[in-house]
């Protein structure tokens, strides 16, 4: 008897676009794929799609089917809102109740970029977009192509990042197809993204504001342009029991506050005794891969020729740790490592965005 042939949705469409000449139109083979793309949404299904801080996974805002797709293909509690992409400050306002002055001179001085507010939200924005909360999370990029995507498909898009949930983000078209496969449908593929880390999250709907989720945009370039001071996050503690990651049971605010996220999947630990630790497992017979910030030290060179022992030296400054951090942990999860060892970075405002990201990584 013959096998019963079992039926798998097909591998995603893989559109690479690109715009070299920003002052003129797109490329022929750009617009095509973003009239195809804005059709997909358009029809409610989900188009992964390149911004300059990750890959993000996109559906129609405004359509809680659609919405639901994401939860779905990400396996994303409920409780873990969603940001809206808007073409320019005139959409973001449309879905805002109001708009503070905070938001006024944050996006004056820093849309399009890698900076999402927290506003009231209007009845138009679907609850599940906001899991169910009174606030909306929005961003406009400062990649033009996902600028002409939202104009293209006339309509918001939710996009949280285009990979599982807990799951490292995707700065590549190839990281989003190894980890989402067949569960979207198309992906437009820019290349590497710019920044390599998620936006910025500034609350705006508080006094002073606050920043739920450190990111390219620094504390201090937020208080210099509002004329204020702004509160900063504390570091990841332990969540409650609706993952929420604020210390309550309230809904969260925004993306990013749960304690384990943009995790690997080779256990990662961050220390400052690194050479001892790398050093014990590599003795227990473990195969290890170590993010060294200072790979000339030393104690790196001594260990540095061990079977069993992969050091990948980190960049200095926080912006190309920050762009190569999702890359690195990618490509350390290829390698079939029994454990990752991260030295930790410094503990300055610099630094909040890296650091954010290897405390959750590691919990």
């Amino acid at each position: 008897m013959s096998p019963v042939p079992v039926h798998r949705p097909p591998l995603p469409v893989l559109a690479k676009v690109s715009w070299p000449d920003a002052a003129g139109p797109p490329p022929a083979a750009t617009a095509a794929a973003l009239a195809a793309a804005a059709e997909r949404l358009a029809s409610g299904q989900l188009v992964a799609i390149p911004t300059e801080t990750v890959y993000g996974l996109a559906a129609n805002a405004l359509d809680p089917d659609a919405v639901a797709l994401i939860f779905r293909a990400k396996g994303r509690p409920a409780t873990n809102p969603l940001i809206v992409h808007v073409a320019d400050v005139a959409m973001a306002k449309r879905f805002a109740s109001d708009w503070p002055e905070a938001a006024e001179r944050a996006t004056a001085t820093f849309w399009p970029g890698p900076l999402t507010l927290v506003v009231n939200k209007t009845a138009a924005v679907p609850d599940s977009v906001t899991a169910g909360g009174a606030t909306v999370a929005v961003r406009c990029p400062s990649l033009l192509l996902t600028r002409k995507l939202i104009e293209v498909a006339d309509c918001p898009l939710a996009a949280p990042s285009a990979n599982r949930s807990e799951a490292v983000s995707p700065t590549t078209a190839q990281h989003v197809l190894e980890g989402l496969g067949n569960r979207v449908g198309m992906i437009l593929d820019a290349g590497p993204c710019e920044h390599g880390l998620e936006s910025t999250v500034l609350d705006c709907t508080v006094t002073p504001p606050r920043i739920l989720r450190p990111g390219p945009i620094s504390a201090n370039q937020l208080s210099e342009a509002l004329g204020c001071d702004v509160v900063t996050p504390t570091p990841p503690a332990k969540e409650t029991s609706a993952g929420a990651g604020q210390g309550t049971a309230s809904v969260a605010r925004s993306p990013g506050q749960r304690l384990r996220h943009y995790a690997p999947r080779t256990p990662l630990e961050v220390t400052s005794d690194a050479p001892a630790v790398v050093k014990a497992l590599l003795a227990a017979g473990q195969q290890v891969g170590w993010l060294a910030r200072h790979p000339a030290n030393a104690s790196v060179r001594e260990l540095a020729a061990s079977a069993g022992l992969l050091v990948v030296p980190m960049p200095e400054s926080p912006a190309a740790y920050g762009k190569g951090l999702y890359a690195t942990l990618h490509a350390l999860d290829q390698r079939g490592l029994d454990r990752l060892v991260a030295d930790p970075v410094p503990d300055d405002a610099d630094w909040a965005a890296v650091r954010d990201r290897l405390q959750r990584a590691a919990s």
